[in-house]
């Protein structure tokens, strides 16, 4: 088995990756939206409609 990083060889206490670096950089991909998973594209009326709406205003 390869690193999905950089393609070197694996190491069991980095599986699936070769070292802790490579882990890392899969990491902040994830957390920049390098990676996505893909998904149903919404219409913006209908992402407002899943909001939870506000509570009623005290005067």
């Amino acid at each position: 088995m390869t690193c999905p990083v950089c393609k070197k060889p694996t190491d069991p206490a980095y599986r699936p990756f070769c070292s802790r670096r490579c882990a890392d950089v899969d990491l902040g991909r994830w957390l920049t939206g390098a990676y996505s998973v893909p998904g149903d594209a919404t219409d913006p009326a209908e992402a407002e409609d899943d909001l939870p709406s506000s509570p009623p205003r005290r005067h």
